[in-house]
């Protein structure tokens, strides 16, 4: 019997995918559809049961009604199998009137794209950022007011806010002008609420930060990456380092793990037989079986 509880929730944060009509190369260089595709496919062989996919903005490049359509084709059957609700939040990239018709089937219209799901009693509020025909982000009046109508009653299980400008500072020249403006109105809004974590986007890479005392995190594009620690005054994506993260939450935590995209050598493992063996035994037990060390050899 292991120490630490089972998660009551699992999600799998996915941002940026950043996809263009055609099947075509992002920048010429990025197979968008293949690295979501083998992420997805991890996702689904790992056999975790996920309560919900989130894609966190930018889900297409260009605002494509094709992209939309191929996007939706990949990851529908998956969130399908999964038993997982699917949810699509707006970018700066996206189009609000395609996003709804191509994706939601609902009707056209430029009204932002905010949504609030019941997760079994774990609420999800999707918050649109976007400014049309902009790439930084706000929210208007009516969306914080919005927000906090919705906030004044707690949920059963806590509340987790996903939107593509995370309000979090970032050491990227040129990128704080595309960030969220006027944060503290969205602090405003969200301190001292039930609200346990934010989800964004937007960043292309991983990162976390706290903002109104809440734990905010970060999950890097499927697309391509930014180089975090590049020449001073460079901004430059690569394509590479690619990631998403799972989000286990949990009765008084939320935990956020990166993991990577790509196929890996296996250079040390521990077979599911022998873990459940050891899952099987008492504390003190286990401690004996898996925390002792091993003497090394003479």
């Amino acid at each position: 019997m292991t120490t630490s509880p089972q998660p009551s929730h699992t999600i799998a944060h996915i941002s940026d995918t950043h996809f263009l009509a055609d099947e075509a190369l992002l920048y010429g260089a990025v197979n968008t559809d293949a690295t979501l595709s083998r992420i997805l496919a991890r996702l689904e062989a790992s056999g975790i049961r996920f309560d919900a996919l989130v894609f966190t903005g930018d889900i297409a490049d260009l605002g494509q009604s094709d992209a939309y359509a191929r996007i939706r084709s990949i990851v529908e059957p998956v969130a399908d199998r999964l038993g997982a609700q699917l949810v699509w939040v707006m970018g700066n990239h996206d189009s609000r009137e395609r996003l709804r018709t191509d994706l939601l089937d609902i009707a056209a219209s430029d009204e932002p794209v905010d949504r609030v799901f019941d997760l079994n009693g774990l609420r999800l509020i999707a918050l649109d950022t976007s400014v049309p025909g902009f790439h930084h982000g706000e929210l208007t009046d009516a969306q914080l007011a919005w927000l906090g109508d919705v906030l004044a009653q707690p949920a059963p299980k806590g509340t987790l806010i996903a939107l593509h400008h995370p309000p979090i500072p970032t050491t990227l020249p040129l990128m704080p002008i595309l960030e969220l403006q006027e944060q503290q109105r969205f602090a405003d809004v969200v301190r001292a609420t039930d609200v346990r974590g934010i989800l964004g986007g937007h960043l292309h890479y991983s990162t976390h930060s706290l903002f109104a005392g809440i734990p905010i995190s970060v999950a890097a594009a499927t697309c391509y990456t930014m180089d975090t620690v590049s020449e001073r005054g460079l901004l430059a994506g690569m394509n590479g380092g690619q990631s998403i993260n799972v989000v286990t939450v949990y009765d008084d935590q939320v935990v956020h793990s990166a993991v990577p995209i790509g196929d890996y050598e296996v250079v040390t493992s521990f077979p599911a037989e022998f873990v459940s063996k050891v899952e099987a035994l008492s504390p003190a037990e286990q401690k004996n079986a898996f925390s002792r060390q091993v003497p090394p050899a003479e």
